[in-house]
């Protein structure tokens, strides 16, 4: 099964997780369970450390403190799923609740 890398982005906080309403945490909990009812499996899920911990590495080899690229949303989460094609990932990525952010959903190469 083809694998894609679904990347989830929004604003971030002032109090980090604590100021993320119930309501997004149960629905983002409930997500595995869907997916899987979907036929897709998630294959990788790891935590990101706080975003005080990102460094990012410029073209003249500069490293700044501070989480990516100039942008107003920071990457909140990844995973990787096995999907049977990009409608069923982008399916995936419709089931996580987005406050004022997006998801992106990336087809990763195959082996």
């Amino acid at each position: 099964m083809p694998q894609y890398a679904i990347l989830i982005y929004e604003q971030e906080t002032p109090g980090g997780v604590a100021d993320i309403p119930p309501e997004v945490m149960e629905a983002n909990m409930a997500a595995g369970e869907k997916i899987a009812a979907m036929g897709a499996r998630i294959v990788y899920e790891p935590a990101l450390q706080p975003n005080s911990t990102t460094r990012t590495i410029h073209k003249d080899g500069l490293v700044t403190d501070g989480p990516f690229l100039e942008s107003k949303e920071v990457l909140a989460g990844w995973f990787v799923v096995e999907a049977a094609d990009l409608e069923q990932a982008i399916a995936i990525g419709k089931l996580l609740p987005i406050m004022a952010g997006a998801v992106e959903v990336r087809p990763l190469l195959g082996e």
